[in-house]
């Protein structure tokens, strides 16, 4: 009797543990597809607004507060992060051409970063936030002046003895992960690490 009831017990046993991998396997596809979809729209939304930017600059802050809230995706957004977005055109639109520029040009470098590289990059920016006020203003100057220097020089400006010197060796490491992502010009370049 029990032998019986093991081999009819069996198959549903596998059905219903098939059926929940299945289910399983259903979740986990859902959630990545998801995850992708996410990703996708944010890079698209940071393309958007450096382009939206750079079209609309030269427009009065009146005229550009006047066209965003025209704009169909950003009537989309929620009424919280229009009013953070509408925030930060005025603060753009405060700014002085050069320094518009500059947060522009860095905008165009972060969305064509890889994931790895962004992710690089928060790290970095995280762990400079944690230092003290002078050592990360000496330390966002160091990383400003080796804009313009190709990866080698950068390396060996990183080890000389001056750097040695003016730098711990956890600032120096900081240095040089920041020296091996892409680093705006110092002005008006089309390359930049989004330090704004």
């Amino acid at each position: 009797m029990a032998a019986v009831l093991l081999v009819t017990a069996t198959p549903m046993f596998a059905q219903r543990l098939n059926a929940r991998q299945r289910r399983q396997q259903r979740i986990e596809n859902r959630q990545q597809r998801q995850a992708e979809k996410k990703a996708q729209n944010e890079q698209a939304a940071q393309a958007h607004v450096g382009d939206w930017l750079r079209r609309y600059k030269n427009l009065s802050p009146d005229q550009q507060r006047e066209a965003l809230q025209k704009d169909p995706e950003f009537q989309k957004l929620p009424q919280r992060r229009q009013e953070q977005l509408l925030q930060r055109l005025q603060h753009f639109s405060n700014l002085p051409p050069k320094k518009q520029e500059r947060i522009l040009n860095r905008m165009e470098t972060w969305e064509h970063l890889t994931s790895d590289q962004k992710q690089q990059a928060k790290g970095l920016f995280q762990q400079i936030q944690q230092l003290p006020p002078e050592r990360r203003r000496v330390l966002t100057s160091a990383v400003r002046d080796m804009r313009d220097l190709t990866p080698e020089q950068r390396e060996q400006l990183i080890n000389s003895d001056r750097y040695k010197s003016m730098f711990s060796d956890h600032e120096r490491e900081l240095l040089s992960g920041a020296s091996r992502l892409p680093l705006a010009p110092a002005d008006g370049g089309q390359a930049g690490t989004p330090d704004e």
